[in-house]
């Protein structure tokens, strides 16, 4: 934020009269609107029972209400889970052509190799469902759902190293300082429960390779938005957000009291000032105050039925795993959030495919094909996106030694793949191809910038139109650079 700059909309006379005759303008205006199109320009501009957001959004009906990004931080192998490639068996240890390396920029994990050997992926395929998808026997579950998703085979990106690549896909530009995608969503479109927090944030515990990168908060940051937007993170155990609890000798009339007198306190700075951060600032205590009795009701799982609890696996009863995850955040659908992400971590395989990938998978195949279910048996798949991704692919050469049993493989910007469902996503769709070395794109080929477009597109957002005026720019999610919906997965 900059302070000078935001002082200065805030107080001058000249922005001050030109909001007030803006603001008076829209009231006039609807006054000479019939009462048929006035409230259903009131019913697209506010959603169901909206609270904070932009009066301009959605810019169009909303197919999705909600969203929640199960994101899997350290890049999933493609051609082992989503993306079936029979034709490498005969190619196994063969050096990778250089018609289809073309000079590609590699890491320095394996720029180094004297080799790059195909390294075919050792699990068992099966084709499922009525699109007749290829998926992989790790994902047990999925092979059940795949007529509830639709799987993009070809999202690629320009980076290839971890953190700018995370940091590119969540908030749409390599370096750090951008804001996140639940920032943007808790900026545009409020929140439908005063208090929970519009975004909130999981990263729940792995079992795979334990050397797991680390995540940063920028991830769920707010950037150059107010930091009111942020993802609240909550903790895996304990508290389930820092200083929930109120300190021995505090009770509520205690702290009420404290946060009127505060607030008494940051209204007098922001009338010297008018930094909209100290408004942020008393907004985020009211919040937290609300959340010492709404985020022990959101996390007491005894009213969950124990077939649901069956449904998302035996893991849902440990805290912390990502199985419990699913879980809150199908609660937090339910409960008016706009944004929930999860991260999990370990997904980054350099070696030993074979022994750390089938832990992954077992984190995470049940409780996200549960999610999906869960939804759907109460009516809220409709109106919920959920995504499934990592931030890049990996290479179909090894990474180290190789053997029919195992492997490793290195980072693979080119092309990976993802999984879109609910919020009027078409089930039953496998969309774009790549070669047969899952190392390029032949057909229908997806930037994140289009997956992240699209995102916008089902939460009644136009994501050019969708921009904030930081550094003499007018900022997006998507950049400058062209994107677009990916109309071929959309429900008409």
């Amino acid at each position: 934020m900059d302070p000078i700059r935001d002082h200065m909309l805030a107080m001058t006379r000249r922005h001050f009269f030109k909001a007030g005759a803006l603001g008076l303008g829209v009231p006039a205006l609807t006054s000479l609107m019939p009462g048929a199109v006035r409230a259903a320009n009131s019913t697209l501009t506010t959603g169901s029972a909206a609270l904070g957001g932009l009066p301009d959004l959605p810019h169009f009906a909303p197919k999705a209400k909600r969203a929640i990004y199960l994101f899997m931080a350290g890049a999933p192998c493609q051609m082992d889970l989503l993306d079936y490639k029979p034709k490498m068996d005969e190619m196994y240890d063969k050096d990778l052509p250089e018609s289809i390396r073309q000079g590609q920029r590699l890491t320095t994990m394996t720029s180094g190799q004297k080799r790059f050997p195909i390294a075919p992926s050792k699990f068992k395929f099966e084709q499922c469902g009525q699109s007749g998808a290829w998926v992989s026997e790790l994902l047990p579950y999925h092979k059940k759902m795949v007529d509830d998703i639709s799987i993009i085979r070809t999202v690629h990106t320009e980076a290839i190293n971890h953190d700018p690549a995370i940091t590119y896909i969540c908030t749409g530009h390599q370096l750090p300082g951008k804001a996140s995608l639940g920032s943007w969503l808790s900026y545009g479109l409020g929140t439908e429960n005063a208090n929970l927090p519009s975004f909130v944030v999981m990263t729940p515990t792995w079992t795979g390779r334990k050397d797991a990168q680390a995540l940063y908060n920028r991830l769920w940051g707010s950037g150059f938005l107010a930091s009111k937007y942020q993802g609240v993170s909550l903790r895996r155990s304990g508290d389930p957000v820092l200083f929930l609890s109120n300190p021995d000798g505090v009770d509520s009339t205690t702290r009420r009291r404290m946060l009127d007198s505060l607030a008494k306190l940051n209204q007098q700075t922001y009338d010297a000032v008018a930094d909209p951060e100290t408004q942020a600032r008393i907004s985020q205590y009211e919040m937290a105050f609300r959340m010492q009795s709404s985020v022990p009701e959101l996390m007491d799982m005894s009213g969950e039925s124990k077939a649901t609890l069956d449904m998302y696996g035996p893991d849902v009863e440990k805290e912390g795993t990502f199985a419990r995850s699913a879980l809150l955040a199908r609660r937090m659908a339910e409960r008016g959030v706009r944004f929930v992400q999860i991260f999990h971590r370990g997904w980054d395989q350099h070696g030993n495919v074979a022994g750390d990938l089938p832990k992954q998978t077992h984190d995470i195949d049940q409780p996200a094909w549960a999610l999906v279910q869960d939804l759907k048996q109460r009516g809220m798949l409709d109106e919920t996106l959920v995504i499934w991704g990592g931030e890049f692919g990996r290479t179909i050469y090894s990474q180290g030694g190789l053997s029919h049993e195992n492997y490793g493989r290195d980072h693979h910007p080119r092309c990976f793949s993802i999984w879109m469902a609910g919020g009027g996503i078409k089930g039953g769709v496998v969309h774009g191809e790549t070669d047969d070395f899952s190392y390029n794109i032949v057909k229908d080929p997806v930037h994140i910038r289009d997956l992240n477009a699209t995102i916008l597109h089902q939460l009644g957002i136009d994501h050019e139109r969708f921009t904030y005026k930081f550094q003499g720019l007018d900022q997006r999610l998507t950049g400058v650079e062209h994107a677009e919906p990916v109309h071929a997965i959309i429900k008409s």
